[in-house]
């Protein structure tokens, strides 16, 4: 159900999977997106399920409202915060969710400033700047960039992600570094690379990214795929205590 992600000592961070949860097809099972059309009693159980394989408060998650932006939110109580597609808190115990299904979900922690970020990062976000706009955020809470890992979750890969030439070059006009082929010799966007290579620029040195395609791999949600379907999550929290 959870991939755990190592951001340093008092921080904790893992990506969900589609696996155990209580939805029905074409949600099955373990959505946590509640503006997809899955019944709003099963993604409450589901999220509750997330958060309790995660070991934090379900009461005590924010999941914010994404619209594909560059805005960031300051937060301090789990009070759906939005429109923004980041989120950055001080607050030990409360747990940041982005919710995604081919976007790419980025986690961001400093455990020596006590600060950690999460942002949901598209073809429009990436292309907007919303993980440089998170690093800038989290800076003016106290973190440093040189201290800071950050986790690229699941995402379409390039291989996959088939785009016309035109939005290729669109985004590769602000980030060169998404420019890429298909594995049918198609114009793509490789949406993770692009995020790295902008987390290198704002001086994030040690930055992880998860392989998993999620057009590929069934056991992710992807919109691209499937078309109506559920959303999985990265959360990111400070551990009580820390």
């Amino acid at each position: 159900m959870i991939t755990p992600v190592a951001l340093g000592d008092g921080v904790g961070a893992g990506f969900t999977g589609r696996a155990g949860g209580v939805s029905t097809p074409p949600y099955d099972s373990l959505n946590l997106g509640g503006a997809v059309g899955d019944d709003p009693a099963a993604v409450r159980g589901n999220r509750r399920r997330a958060a309790e394989a995660l070991g934090v408060d379900p009461g005590r998650t924010v999941y914010m409202r994404q619209v594909h932006g560059a805005d960031v939110a300051f937060v301090t109580s789990p009070e759906t915060p939005g429109p923004v597609d980041a989120v950055v808190t001080t607050v030990p115990g409360l747990a940041l969710a982005v919710l995604v299904a081919d976007c790419a979900p980025v986690l961001l922690a400093d455990p020596v400033a006590g600060v950690v970020g999460a942002a949901h990062s598209g073809r429009p976000g990436t292309a907007a700047g919303v993980v440089p706009a998170l690093v800038k955020a989290m800076c003016e809470r106290g973190a440093d960039p040189a201290r800071m890992a950050a986790a690229i979750g699941p995402a379409a890969c390039g291989r996959c992600y088939e785009v016309p030439a035109a939005m290729r070059d669109e985004v590769a006009a602000v980030v060169p570094e998404a420019h890429c082929v298909t594995a049918k010799g198609t114009p793509g966007l490789d949406i993770r690379a692009g995020i790295a290579a902008q987390l290198a620029s704002a001086g994030v040195a040690e930055v992880a990214a998860d392989p998993r395609c999620t057009i590929e791999d069934a056991g992710l949600y992807s919109y691209r795929r499937d078309g109506r379907t559920g959303r999985f999550a990265g959360f990111v929290w400070l551990e009580d205590g820390a």
